[in-house]
């Protein structure tokens, strides 16, 4: 095998795919990218037995071949070659090394036979459909926060993506919790979701595809099954396993007769919020929000440190109330809300509270209280 390619197009596939290549491995092929080189196409493919991403990028090719190495140590190499360089990849059938040839720098890497790597194979995709880029970063950035990181409710650990009818319209629906806080956000359904299984995506495969459609204008081809689903992105292929558990039936939390309307000025809110949070105690981060008329009253009390209070002109109508929020959770979601205000639907002290975006629609969220 030997082939040519330009610097800055193999660093931006080994980007993308050395990341899901775990530092640590027991098994010692996991730590290596696949490399294939065939009619002026290098492509490389990366697995941690869960997700797998392949990426293609044009070369020269003369003669065709394939071979694996590390993953982690090839990018490193590759990222520390000047700009611009041409970069020649070479290996021998009877040497089990890779050369790698730029300007006056030489590397030999050691390889592993490409017959050891594993292979996720996706098997029969159910539906197919696509997403505008700007569309599935939406569903992700909104709702990626509350994704739960605790282990053993691993049916937390990714974003619940399903359909949902919302009136006449059916939505292709995103949600994530963690139990303490909820993400909804949803978009009508594109053509050839209706009838798509409930999935649950991993946590690391959503933030892949986060990076891979970070400054991405283009539609994403999405494929999947009841264990499985595969991005298309851009020469990007990303596969990847689903999480096998069932979501809980999140519709319960959200409150749906909550009387209590608070509207307030999303930017002094938060900026309130972050500056009376600088005294809260690490372990409770707790925050008061004191209602009356019109008013807000944002207030932390640390006995450690000392306190804070910080008053704010809303509108509010209702009865007196004074409610407890983790105020990292509370800036959370303040940072999703997108227009001048926020609307706070809430209950009593004990009851789940109602966020959402005045203006904007498609998007809510959860917020269960604090005892303060």
């Amino acid at each position: 095998m030997k082939v040519t390619v330009e610097r800055a197009e193999l660093l931006k596939s080994l980007s993308h795919v050395h990341r899901v290549v775990e530092r640590r491995n027991t098994i010692p092929i996991l730590a290596n990218v696949l490399i294939r080189a065939e009619r002026s196409k290098l492509a490389f493919k990366a697995t941690d037995l869960d997700l797998e991403v392949v990426e293609t990028t044009a070369a020269e090719v003369s003669p065709g071949g394939v071979t694996t190495v590390p993953a982690h140590m090839l990018y490193e190499i590759v990222r520390k070659l000047p700009e611009g360089a041409q970069i020649v990849l070479e290996a021998t059938g009877d040497r089990a090394v890779l050369s790698i040839r730029a300007g006056r720098s030489r590397f030999t890497l050691q390889t592993l036979p490409d017959s050891d790597f594993p292979d996720l194979a996706a098997g029969e995709m159910s539906h197919k459909f696509t997403l505008g880029a700007a569309d599935l970063k939406r569903l992700i950035e909104k709702t990626q926060f509350a994704i739960s990181t605790e282990e053993t409710r691993y049916y937390l650990n990714g974003i619940y993506l399903h359909t949902a009818s919302t009136g006449n319209t059916l939505m292709l629906r995103a949600v994530a919790t963690d139990g303490h806080r909820l993400a909804q956000v949803e978009l009508p359904a594109p053509s050839g979701a209706d009838g798509m299984p409930g999935i649950i995506v991993p946590r690391k495969t959503v933030g892949e595809v986060q990076r891979l459609i970070e400054d991405n204008e283009g539609e994403v081809a999405i494929e999947l099954s009841q264990s499985k689903i595969r991005f298309t992105i851009n020469g990007v292929v990303l596969t990847s396993k689903l999480i096998d558990g069932t979501f809980p039936d999140y519709g319960r939390v959200i409150p749906a007769n909550n009387d209590k309307y608070l509207e307030v000025d999303k930017r002094a809110f938060e900026a309130a919020v972050d500056r009376v949070s600088t005294v809260s105690s690490e372990r409770g981060r707790a925050v008061k929000l004191s209602l009356t008329a019109g008013r807000l009253v944002l207030s932390v009390t640390n006995p450690d440190s000392g306190s804070a209070t910080e008053e704010l002109e809303v509108v509010y109508e209702a009865d007196p109330i004074d409610i407890g929020f983790n105020s990292r959770y509370l800036l959370d979601i303040a940072g999703q809300i997108e227009g001048e205000a926020a609307v706070l639907k809430l209950a009593d002290p004990g009851s789940p509270t109602l966020i959402q975006d005045k203006d904007a629609k498609g998007a809510l969220y959860v917020l269960m209280p604090m005892r303060v």
